[in-house]
């Protein structure tokens, strides 16, 4: 459901006609403010910030901000009057190699969407729905070839030395994409593929009925700018892995809501894993009221306020 205020207008066919509906809408009409919401389109907000010479708001997430880019790219960067990142990780390699000055790009965390924080399930019945199943982890992600950063892979590689410590468990992947061939051949290869299930997609609505089943979350990401499906999980009871490496150690509140490893080795992996596995005794739920929609909302209105005042001087 698309937010008060805010009109959705019809998404365009091919980048090029993207491009000529959006400098249409620019020179009929006026804005305050020229939000981007992607690195990849900054140039062309950027040229529409300087033709109505407004100030140019750039939202960056992950992996395309972490390392140096093109010269439009760099420009567009340098001439925003606000970054905000989803992490202090994407910040930090934002900074390394961009010549804004630090006091322009803000932290801005993603919120729980208010559809999955009122359907939490308590951590005690979720244990208790999980007994009658077999041990399960579960990781929802996209298998795409350019996101193999998730760490299916280490998942499924890890799998032999899981089994051998806790029998008949199952790994879980919900999630479509251009790599699960390659996914399904490493199940085959290391021997594992009865104990690995490829779900494909699940409709958002569904998932709660998956995070009942399932014992463990996981994903020992490596390129992750967030993570909002390490909340999601949290949210609804799970035990959550991630790694160390990237934006997950923000989304995990720096281990406050989940265990975060090494992604790289594997012994920590098979540790964490076999731990959540063993370990049924219930457990406090995190507090995940950082993340609410409602200190997100704050959040933006006093960024919108410095906003202004900076912009108006």
């Amino acid at each position: 459901m698309t937010p008060e205020k805010i009109t959705q207008l019809q998404p365009r066919s091919d980048r090029a006609l993207w491009i000529s509906h959006s400098l249409a809408l620019a020179m009929r009409r006026s804005f305050d403010v020229i939000f981007c919401g992607h690195l990849n389109t900054a140039p062309l907000a950027c040229a529409i910030a300087h033709a109505q010479r407004k100030p140019l708001w750039l939202q960056v997430h992950g992996i395309e901000a972490w390392d140096e880019t093109r010269i439009t790219h760099r420009r567009s960067v340098a001439a925003s009057h606000l970054i905000t990142s989803v992490s202090r990780y994407t910040r930090k390699r934002l900074l390394g190699w961009s010549t804004i000055h630090p006091e322009r790009v803000h932290v801005l965390p993603n919120a729980i969407p208010e559809s999955v924080s009122s359907l939490r399930i308590p951590s005690t019945r979720l244990r208790q729905g999980a007994n009658n199943d077999k041990k399960a982890i579960l990781t929802v992600g996209r298998l795409n070839t350019a996101e193999r950063y998730k760490g299916h892979d280490r998942i499924i590689a890890a799998m032999p030395k899981v089994l051998s410590k806790v029998p008949g468990t199952t790994y879980r992947i919900i999630g479509e994409g251009d790599d699960r061939a390659r996914l399904m051949t490493l199940a085959q290869n290391i021997g594992v593929h009865e104990s690995i299930e490829f779900v494909g997609h699940v409709p958002q609505h569904e998932l709660q009925n998956h995070y009942a089943r399932a014992h463990v979350f996981a994903m020992p990401s490596t390129g992750e700018g967030f993570g909002i499906v390490f909340l999601e999980a949290a949210a609804a009871g799970l035990p959550v892995i991630g790694g160390n490496l990237d934006g997950s150690v923000d989304a995990l509140a720096e281990g406050r809501i989940g265990r975060l490893i090494n992604p790289n080795n594997q012994g920590d992996l098979v540790a964490a894993l076999v731990d959540a596995l063993t370990d049924m005794q219930p457990k406090p739920s995190p507090d995940l009221n950082r993340f609410a929609f409602a200190n997100f909302a704050r959040h933006v209105d006093g960024l919108l306020l410095k906003f202004s005042t900076n912009t108006a001087r």
